[in-house]
């Protein structure tokens, strides 16, 4: 199965990657609005705890992209 996944990532460009990300936000953004225990979950949650998994998160991709030559 992961060797399917490593074909499919290999046909895809920075457009396909860019497309992925829009579409999974606007899929969640779908359920908030759609569920409202999704909502209430959310706004329970500290805004600080996004922000920071946001951060650990986006470290690895920043570093190969712009740090590692």
């Amino acid at each position: 199965m992961i060797n399917i996944w490593k074909k499919a990532l290999k046909r895809m460009d920075v457009l396909d990657v860019a497309l992925v990300k829009i579409t999974s936000a606007l899929f969640i953004l779908f359920i908030i609005t759609i569920w409202p225990a999704a909502m209430d979950l959310v706004h329970s949650i500290n805004p600080w705890y996004f922000l920071i998994a946001f951060i650990i998160l986006a470290i690895r991709p920043f570093y190969r992209c712009c740090i590692k030559k």
